[in-house]
C-alpha cells in the first residue's frame, strides 16, 4: 500500500470567458429594455425623434441669426437723423424735391427697354408716403397765400442716389414728444451697402447746399421756441439798404460802425474787451426803425433774430441760453424794449419783474459773466424816457441813435424814389407837407405813395390828409 499512488482529484477551474459573458449579459439587460421599449412603443420613439429635430432647428435658428447680424454688420451700415438735428429739415426738403423730380420727369426719357426698367425702379424709389407741411401767410391787404410742401411721411421708403439704393425709414415715437413744439419725436434712418457709405456725406452735402441756395439772397428770421431758435415762416428777400431812407448820414453812419465793428474782434480780444457791441434806434412808431435794421442785415448778409421779452414763458436761464446760442451771422433784436417794462412789478426776491423773465435777469444777460460774446444787439423803442439807465449805459447799448419823423430830405427822396424825375412836383409836396405843422412819419407816406402809384398830382392832391 506504501508503495501505491493515490490519486488525487484537484478542483478544475471554470473558463473565464464564460463568466464574463454572463456579465456582459448582465449589463446589457439595460439597453435591451430601452430598445424592447422603444420598439413596442412607437409614439415614445416619435417623441424622441421629435426632441432630435427641435434641438437641431433650434441651434440652425441660432446660427442664422448670428449669420445674418454679422452679415448685416459686415454689409450693412445705418445712419440715424434725430428730428433734433438741424440736417432733419434740409433731408425731408431734398427728399420730397427727389420724389417730384422722378415723377415729372419728362415722358421721352422713359421709352424702350431702358424706359421699362426706369419706371419699375422708379415705382420702388418714389414715395408712397406723404405728409404735407403748410405754410399760410395772411397779407396786410386781406389777401392769403398758401403754399402745400409734400415730405416723406413716416414708414419706409427706397432711394436711388448716385448709384446706391437707400432704405430710408421715418418712425415716429408714441411715447417721446418734443416738449417745446408739442410734437412727437421723430428719427430717420438710412441704411445701405457698407461700401456705399460716403453717400451718406454726399446726400447730405447736397442737401445743405440746396437749402442754402433756397436761402440765397434771403434774410431767414428766427424767434425761440423753447431753449433754441428755429425759423419763423419762409425767408424774406433782402432789403435794399436804400429802399429805407432815413435822415441825411443815419444809414451810412450806423453801417460803417457795424462794419468796424465786425472787422475788430482781434483788437477786442487783445485788450480783453468783451466783443459784443449794442445799438439803440429810438423814435416815434412808423419812423423806419425795424425796416432799417432788416434792410441792415440783408446788407450785412446777416440773419435776424427775433427776441420777445414780453413771452410769458421766457425765463431767465432760457433768455441767458438763447443769447448764447445764437445762430451765426444773426442780429439779436429786441423790438418795443421799453413795452415790456411797462408792466413791470417789484419783487423781494428778484428785483423788478418782466414777464417771467427778472430784470436783473435781462441785465445779466446782456453783459454778465455768462454772456455771450461776439454778439451784435439792437433794440428799438418808441419811448426812451421809460428805460432804465441800468439798461442803456455803455457797454449795454453803445450806439444810440434818433430816427424821427420825416425831415425836408426825407420826404424829397422818398417823393423822387416813386416818382423818378419829377423834380418839380416833389418841390411842391415838401411845401405842402411841411405847411401842415404837424409831424408826418415815413410810414405815413409811403402809405401815400403807394395809393397813388404813377400818380404824383393825386400824390400831392391827398397831402392834406396826412394831417389827420
Amino acid at each position: 500500500m506504501s508503495g501505491a499512488e493515490i490519486p488525487v482529484e484537484l478542483p478544475v477551474p471554470e473558463p473565464q470567458g464564460e463568466v464574463q459573458a454572463t456579465v456582459s449579459g448582465a449589463a446589457a439587460k439595460p439597453n435591451g429594455l430601452i430598445q424592447r421599449v422603444m420598439d413596442s412603443n412607437p409614439y415614445f420613439a416619435a417623441g424622441f425623434g421629435l426632441m432630435g429635430v427641435g434641438v437641431l432647428l433650434a441651434a440652425g435658428r441660432q446660427v442664422v441669426t448670428r449669420g445674418s447680424t454679422f452679415l448685416y454688420r459686415q454689409m450693412l451700415v445705418d445712419l440715424e437723423i434725430p428730428s433734433k438735428d438741424k440736417s432733419y429739415v434740409w433731408f425731408l426738403d431734398w427728399m420730397a424735391r427727389e420724389s417730384v423730380a422722378i415723377q415729372n420727369a419728362p415722358p421721352e426719357v422713359h421709352t424702350g427697354l431702358k424706359g421699362r426698367l426706369l419706371r419699375l425702379r422708379n415705382l420702388y424709389t418714389s414715395s408712397h408716403h406723404l405728409s404735407v407741411q403748410t405754410t399760410y401767410k395772411q397779407h396786410d391787404n386781406g389777401s392769403v397765400t398758401t403754399n402745400f410742401s409734400l415730405v416723406p411721411g413716416p414708414g419706409k421708403h427706397i432711394l436711388h442716389y448716385n448709384g446706391a439704393y437707400i432704405q430710408v425709414n421715418r418712425e415716429r415715437s408714441s411715447r417721446l414728444m418734443d416738449l417745446t413744439s408739442g410734437t412727437p419725436f421723430e428719427t430717420i434712418t438710412l441704411t445701405t451697402l457698407y461700401r456705399d457709405r460716403e453717400v451718406f456725406r454726399e446726400l447730405l452735402q447736397e442737401a445743405n447746399a440746396m437749402a442754402a441756395r433756397m436761402n440765397e439772397g434771403k434774410t431767414v428770421i428766427y424767434t425761440s421756441w423753447g431753449p433754441e431758435w428755429r425759423p419763423f415762416g419762409q425767408p424774406r428777400r433782402k432789403r435794399s439798404l436804400n429802399s429805407v431812407i432815413l435822415d441825411d448820414g443815419v444809414s451810412e453812419q450806423i453801417l460803417q460802425d457795424v462794419k468796424d465793428f465786425l472787422k475788430s474782434g482781434n483788437w477786442y480780444y487783445d485788450r480783453g474787451i468783451p466783443y459784443r457791441r449794442g445799438y439803440l434806434l429810438y423814435g416815434p412808431p412808423g419812423s423806419g426803425k425795424s425796416s432799417f435794421i432788416q434792410a441792415l442785415a440783408g446788407e450785412l448778409d446777416y440773419n435776424i433774430c427775433l427776441l420777445n421779452l414780453s413771452e410769458q414763458n421766457l425765463t431767465d436761464d432760457r433768455l441767458n441760453h438763447l443769447m448764447n446760442h445764437i445762430p451765426d451771422r444773426s442780429i439779436l433784436l429786441l423790438e418795443d424794449v421799453d413795452a415790456a417794462f411797462n408792466k413791470r412789478e417789484q419783487t423781494d426776491e428778484s428785483g423788478y419783474k418782466l414777464s417771467g423773465v427778472t430784470f436783473s435777469g435781462l441785465l445779466n444777460a446782456l453783459d454778465g459773466v455768462a454772456s455771450s460774446e461776439e454778439r451784435l444787439i439792437f433794440m428799438t423803442t418808441n419811448h426812451p424816457e421809460h428805460l432804465d439807465p441800468a439798461l442803456i449805459r455803455p457797454g449795454r447799448v453803445d450806439v444810440r441813435q434818433l430816427i424821427d419823423n420825416a425831415t425836408p430830405h426825407q420826404i424829397r427822396r422818398m417823393f423822387l424814389r416813386f416818382y423818378e424825375g419829377a423834380e418839380e412836383q416833389a418841390e411842391v409836396f415838401i411845401k405842402g407837407v411841411t405847411e401842415l405843422g404837424v409831424p408826418v412819419s415815413t410810414a405815413q407816406l409811403q402809405g401815400l405813395f403807394v395809393y397813388n402809384k404813377g400818380a404824383p398830382d393825386k400824390a400831392i392832391e391827398m397831402v392834406p390828409l396826412l394831417k389827420g
